[in-house]
């Protein structure tokens, strides 16, 4: 019976995770668990009609993936047909979270074209299966399916590949 309880949770752990050619389950960050720096709710459904770039970062490792951020801002791709979204996972540091909103608030209006959100419980994570404590890459395409993930950092090569991507589906 134990192994039965067991096989179930992993089946459906896995049935959360966030999968390629697929769109991710409906998840909406508001309240006590977050949400954008302005205070509004973020609702993955906005993730359509736009190739959409996700940083989902642990503070600790927010100059991870800082080439592939680089890359993408020097590509200047049109932001009518390109953007990305910086979500911060607040609960993966012992940083105060007063400290890091204020952070990201002066982050938001240094990169207006950027969205920054604040995940405060882990809800990613837990929704969509996400690596914590880390800096995961996630890319959905115009429809809203995802089309890359990498759970750490990204090599020159992946930068290589995930300027190819995008730009052959623009």
């Amino acid at each position: 019976m134990r192994n039965i309880f067991l096989g179930l949770c992993l089946m459906m752990g896995h049935a959360m995770a966030i999968e390629i050619g697929k769109v991710p389950s409906h998840v909406v960050i508001d309240g006590k668990n977050g949400g954008n720096v302005s205070g509004k709710a973020w609702d993955s459904s906005m993730l359509k009609g736009k190739i959409y770039t996700v940083f989902y970062v642990d503070p600790d490792e927010k100059d991870l993936n800082n080439p592939l951020a680089d890359a993408l801002k020097a590509r200047k791709f049109d932001r009518k047909k390109v953007n990305s979204v910086a979500i911060i996972n607040l609960a993966a540091t012992w940083i105060p979270n007063v400290i890091l909103e204020t952070m990201l608030k002066k982050k938001q209006e240094k990169f207006p074209d950027t969205m920054y959100v604040k995940d405060k419980k882990k809800v990613l994570v837990n929704a969509w299966n996400l690596a914590d404590d880390n800096s995961d890459i996630l890319i959905f395409n115009q429809k809203g399916k995802l089309i890359y993930k990498k759970f750490g950092k990204v090599s020159d090569a992946e930068i290589k590949e995930v300027i190819s991507l995008i730009e052959k589906r623009i």
